[in-house]
């Protein structure tokens, strides 16, 4: 069995670039921006719109956070999975709105795939190419053998694929299809005959989603009819630290925010914070931040160093991130009190990216069964 490294492998390289990050967001996306961005408009009639600063997107590609996990050969930096868990709680943290994460879940899969055109896509990322995963079937199951898109005899795609995250800011879309040999991945670009993009109306609206229909799409192959459950399979736990450590960075600001609320909302000639029923719940938030943390950043190191307990790792962050998510969410709300519900109150932002990544590839429920069925097996 490989031997991890301490602190979880996260190095200086890995420092610097989180440090990076937090400075980035700090300068361009604060809340104030960020509510102004994607919350203008209170009207539950307004129009559904893709919301996001295109400028400060190219800013990151020249960062070169995009590459940061693509292979050295590819061009990319090469860095572990730590280094892309440490971007995620950033971009978490600000409620960023941009494709970054779902580049990070699709490097990950295209690497477990061993064709000339997947190492050509992940060349792409290094050049400000933009993808993300199409995956998912109107049940919301992600699990390859249930996709809803079918190869064609001539190569192309027929079917539809749901959830599909940051829809409208990607170039590219990489699909699981199945055909009579098994399922295989396929890129298709957003502007492809016969494919329409049709937006769905969700809660984050630091976010969007859309659902895909395929009608005979021209497809580029990138892991052969067969192999695609596998390279799905593989880069999954990285997908699940990705998503967990986006909840971690958007726990850390709710608690931050409430905590500075709670000291400077007087009540009853006390600060809230003087008050037990406030400051013992506050401090149940930051213990669930700290365990979903350290779980996030395990489950990253065992993906880069021990693939073996990376799956089972993967699903105990999700777990308690998830529950995190809900709490942290909830208990800001509620001790904001009459204003944390109300628009103008940044709250409800985080809460709703919380509530959007807590179901994300399964909530914390679906996440413990499947690890009783890990460890246990499944009951009769």
């Amino acid at each position: 069995m490989a031997i991890e490294p301490k602190n979880f492998g996260f190095g200086e390289d890995e420092t610097m670039l989180r440090d990076s990050a937090r400075k980035f967001m700090a300068d361009h996306c604060s809340a104030d921006k960020l509510h102004s961005l994607v919350a203008s408009d209170y009207q539950i009639e307004r129009d559904n719109l893709c919301l996001w600063d295109q400028s400060l997107w190219q800013q990151i590609v020249d960062l070169g956070w995009p590459a940061v996990c693509v292979p050295e050969a590819n061009g990319g930096i090469d860095m572990p999975l730590v280094a892309a868990v440490a971007l995620a709680e950033e971009i978490g943290k600000a409620g960023f709105p941009s494709p970054l994460l779902s580049i990070f879940n699709s490097t990950f899969i295209l690497k477990e795939c061993d064709s000339p055109a997947a190492q050509q896509a992940l060349t792409g990322f290094t050049t400000g190419k933009t993808m993300t995963l199409a995956i998912t079937n109107q049940a919301g199951s992600w699990q390859s053998e249930d996709t809803d898109v079918i190869l064609n005899d001539d190569g192309s795609l027929s079917g539809a694929a749901y959830f599909v995250q940051d829809a409208r800011k990607c170039e590219q879309f990489l699909v699981s299809a199945r055909g009579s040999a098994g399922v295989g991945l396929y890129l298709i670009e957003a502007s492809a005959p016969g494919l329409a993009i049709i937006p769905d109306s969700i809660v984050d609206l630091t976010r969007d989603q859309a659902h895909l229909l395929f009608d005979h799409v021209t497809a580029l192959e990138v892991a052969s009819p067969g192999t695609g459950s596998r390279a799905i399979d593989k880069a999954m736990p990285a997908i699940l630290c990705i998503v967990s450590a986006d909840m971690v960075g958007a726990g850390e600001w709710l608690l931050q925010t409430t905590v500075e609320y709670a000291k400077t909302r007087i009540q009853f000639d006390h600060p809230l914070g003087f008050f037990q029923a406030v400051k013992h719940p506050l401090v149940n938030v930051m213990l669930q931040i700290d365990n979903a943390k350290s779980l996030t950043y395990q489950a990253a190191c065992a993906f880069d160093h021990s693939p073996e307990k990376a799956e089972d790792s993967a699903r105990m962050a999700k777990s308690e991130a998830s529950d995190m998510a809900v709490f942290s969410s909830s208990r800001a709300v509620q001790f904001h009190g009459g204003i944390g519900f109300t628009w103008e109150c940044y709250v409800h932002l985080f809460f709703k990216r919380q509530m959007h990544n807590q179901v994300m590839y399964g909530d914390a429920k679906y996440q413990r069964a499947e690890l009783a069925n890990s460890i246990i097996g499944p009951i009769s």
